[in-house]
């Protein structure tokens, strides 16, 4: 039941992710959240999230931000960093997941998506056919709404690690 919300990998944060083994798999593009995937809510991207992404350019990846804010939340986050985005996406609507896609000249074999809630973030992407891994938010402050979806998420991921301590994923 709860298997439609599996992420395909969890990770403690955004920036323990091996980008240079990605790119060695041949991904070539990676979609990302902001709020609590890249830096705190509502914050301007800082020193590490402009390391990251200097990073990722450099290796050859496209990236986009996707995000459920308006465009004035984006725009600042993205002033420093410089990629593709959309604002006010609907995730996890797929239509603005494909549309990130063709912002890249990327497709579902190379794209990946980054992002730290379970019912937005990596359900759009399995519900579009997206590779996609899950990181833990990266600071507890939360809007009034998120609160109870982190306590679903909760239940969910402590059947996602029942069943792959089973080998059942």
């Amino acid at each position: 039941m709860f298997e439609t919300f599996y992420p395909d990998a969890w990770m403690d944060s955004t920036y323990q992710i091996d980008f240079d083994e990605l790119y060695k798999k041949g991904y070539r593009g990676l979609i990302f959240d902001i709020d609590n995937t890249l830096v705190p809510h509502g914050e301007p991207a800082d020193e590490r999230a402009k390391a990251l992404f200097a990073h990722l350019k450099k290796l050859g990846f496209s990236c986009c931000l996707l995000s459920n804010n308006q465009l004035e939340r984006v725009q600042m986050f993205n002033k420093d960093v410089q990629v593709y985005f959309i604002e006010d996406a609907h995730k996890p609507s797929r239509k603005n997941y494909r549309k990130a896609m063709e912002l890249m000249h990327t497709d579902l074999s190379n794209t990946m998506f980054i992002g730290d809630q379970l019912f937005t973030d990596v359900y759009g992407a399995k519900r579009t056919g997206m590779a996609n891994i899950l990181v833990k938010p990266i600071h507890p402050k939360e809007e009034i709404q998120i609160v109870l979806k982190r306590y679903l998420e909760k239940i969910v991921l402590h059947f996602y690690q029942k069943n792959r301590k089973s080998g059942r994923i």
